[in-house]
């Protein structure tokens, strides 16, 4: 499903992931509401619900706010109460196996009102902005949950490419999700923009998350502060503790391993 939000030609607010984490929902809105950024030029990548604490009223705080959501592998698994959240990992991963707790809590915590609307959520999303014509997408078109890195091959980022535009026609630029880190990778075709995810640190060892804002054909990223303490409190007092909580407070994920090895701590720590 494809959704055409026209001309969008003032500042428009890019996000992902707000991953039931509250308390950063609100910090994001309230700096929309700060910076006079209209309800129809927020933008989000997908996975309203994950890993934090607060799936349920995370949701009814994104759609109170009237952000347009391009669905992600979240959405299209919770729509229908699957029993795994089809994030790409690899199975058997510590990703695979920390994703369990956090799945099964948001699937029992969600009624029919919020599957819903999920189910409503498009596919892809495009609209203009000076001039230039923008797709959205959450992780790929081949796959929802394609994993795209700032190190991924140049023909991976084509490939994709390629099949948004057999779904819609040319665009000149793309917006996407789910990698959960901030980047721009220029192309021969454009530029693919991953705004990031304000649920979870990028990994970097910050509590700061990301997010973006389009201006003038321009994308400038941000840090979001947020209460920290309050969404750790909010996912102990659920029994998430997987891991996840910890990575509020010391900025790094639980595991690794769905990262390439470039992108590792370990390896960034060396660079």
């Amino acid at each position: 499903m494809h959704r055409d939000l026209g001309v969008l030609d003032d500042a428009v607010l890019l996000f992902g992931g707000p991953y039931s984490n509250l308390q950063a929902t609100q910090a994001l809105l309230a700096k929309a509401r700060e910076r006079g950024i209209r309800a129809d030029h927020r933008v989000c990548t997908g996975d309203v619900v994950a890993y934090c604490g607060d799936p349920v009223e995370t949701v009814r705080s994104i759609r109170r706010a009237g952000c347009t959501v391009v669905a992600g592998n979240c959405e299209k698994q919770l729509a229908v109460g699957a029993e795994t959240c089809g994030c790409g990992f690899e199975e058997g991963s510590a990703c695979d196996l920390l994703s369990v707790g956090w799945y099964q809590f948001a699937n029992a915590q969600l009624q029919d009102d919020e599957r819903a609307w999920m189910a409503e959520c498009p596919d892809i999303v495009s609209f203009r902005h000076q001039g230039a014509r923008y797709a959205v997408i959450h992780g790929g078109v081949s796959d929802i949950a394609r994993f795209l890195w700032p190190t991924s091959k140049l023909e991976t980022f084509l490939g994709e490419w390629a099949m948004i535009e057999a779904a819609i026609g040319k665009v000149d630029h793309v917006i996407a999700g789910h990698c959960g880190l901030p980047f721009i990778r220029d192309t021969p075709r454009g530029r693919w923009i991953n705004a990031g995810v304000i649920g979870m640190p990028p990994h970097d060892g910050g509590q700061q998350t990301r997010y973006a804002i389009l201006d003038g054909g321009e994308v400038l990223f941000h840090r979001l502060c947020y209460d920290v303490d309050a969404a750790f409190d909010a996912m102990q007092a659920k029994g998430l503790i997987q891991g996840y909580h910890e990575a509020l407070r010391n900025g790094y994920w639980p595991s690794e391993d769905v990262l390439p090895d470039a992108l590792r701590s370990s390896s960034l720590a060396k660079g």
